[in-house]
């Protein structure tokens, strides 16, 4: 893995840890081999190379999903009027409300998937309920 991939694993990593992201850890790297949720204290630049969360694809994205996306976007953004040009400080609220939302949701928006560093989640993985109990115990 290059630097430059771990540094993208790593920051992708840091902006999903308070969704729970779950991780496959790899005993090459020192690690009891196995899956669980991210917790800080695995985050460091020399064991990133061990972890491959579970993402899902962006085309994984169901009907009732798309529907919710589309509603933040559309409830949360601020209004642009038409024929100006958004302001910087408008572009990244926009931004951070749709990262923060797929992040919460597990998407592969950086394409991590395809590049090896990230596993494809199986279905129910995510169910919210689930990892919050599995958090929380």
């Amino acid at each position: 893995m290059t630097q430059e991939e771990k540094f993208l694993l790593l920051q992708d990593l840091c902006a999903r840890l308070p969704y729970g992201v779950v991780v496959e850890l790899d005993e090459k790297f020192g690690f009891n081999k196995g899956t669980r949720p991210l917790v800080k204290e695995l985050l460091d630049l020399y064991c990133v190379e061990g972890m491959k969360p579970y993402l899902r694809p962006m085309s994984s994205m169901t009907e009732e999903e798309k529907d919710e996306y589309w509603d933040i976007i559309n409830s949360k953004s601020p209004e642009i009027p038409v024929g100006e040009i958004p302001s910087i400080e408008t572009i990244a609220q926009c931004s951070v409300i749709v990262l923060d939302w797929l992040n919460s949701h597990h998407f592969d928006y950086r394409g991590l998937i395809g590049r090896g560093l990230a596993l494809e989640a199986p279905d129910g993985m995510y169910d919210l309920k689930e990892v919050y109990n599995y958090c929380n115990n």
